[in-house]
């Protein structure tokens, strides 16, 4: 298994809070570039929210390098669909943004804090200690957190006619029917469009990936990689 962190994420290149020089192609090409450092001609992807969005990218431009596409809690990419979109409890809690001192690890750790609870579902309890340490852990590996929240701001146009409906590998995907900040009906959409497509919801979860049902997409995302041979 590879995993990396992303650009302005962890410990990979990061740019200033609001300087965001790179858009969506750049972090598709950067699944490709990290395949190439690997020396892995083809791998099974699986990305999370925008990191699904970016994976839907490289295996439209890259198809020879992808063998399977599982895409968790994100959007079909170029695809029009139905939904509420991002909560309003979202989008009060982000007007604390600006105002929040970055030095303060405590008051950081809180806001994020925050969003985890907001990101929650409502069918497992919110563990509030678990998901405290979790975040200490996440601050501790970052550069700069602050610049995390560049990803709000990533853009980039689309090459005319390619979207989701253009995917012709094996993909699953994986969606909270609660979540609040992409629709459910954002995976729906995605497995309507998607010939082939698996689709796993995990009723009464939210935009997150929790302990309880770590196994249960694990296994089903090893039974979509042995099926594809």
């Amino acid at each position: 298994v590879i995993r990396f962190d992303n650009r302005d994420t962890g410990l990979s290149t990061t740019n200033p809070p609001g300087d965001v020089r790179y858009d969506i192609g750049d972090l598709a090409g950067d699944l490709i570039a990290i395949l190439d450092a690997y020396g892995v001609g083809a791998a099974h992807l699986v990305g999370m929210s925008l990191g699904g969005y970016a994976a839907q990218l490289a295996a439209l431009e890259h198809k020879q390098r992808v063998t399977t596409l599982t895409l968790i809690s994100s959007e079909p990419l170029g695809v029009a669909y139905e939904g509420e979109g991002i909560a309003p409890g979202f989008l009060e809690h982000f007007t604390k943004f600006s105002d929040l001192d970055w030095n303060d690890t405590e008051a950081v750790a809180d806001f994020m804090l925050g969003i985890a609870e907001l990101s929650a579902g409502s069918a497992i309890p919110f563990d509030r200690d678990d998901v405290l340490a979790r975040i200490h852990v996440e601050l501790e590996r970052s550069i700069n957190i602050a610049s995390a929240f560049n990803h709000s701001q990533i853009a980039g146009q689309l090459p005319p006619g390619l979207s989701a409906a253009g995917l012709d590998r094996p993909v699953l995907i994986v969606h909270g029917s609660a979540d609040p900040v992409i629709a459910s009906t954002a995976a729906k959409k995605t497995n309507e469009v998607v010939r082939g497509s698996k689709l796993l919801m995990l009723d009464g979860r939210g935009h997150e990936i929790t302990e309880t049902d770590s196994p249960r997409i694990a296994a089903t995302i090893l039974e979509l990689c042995n099926s594809a041979g």
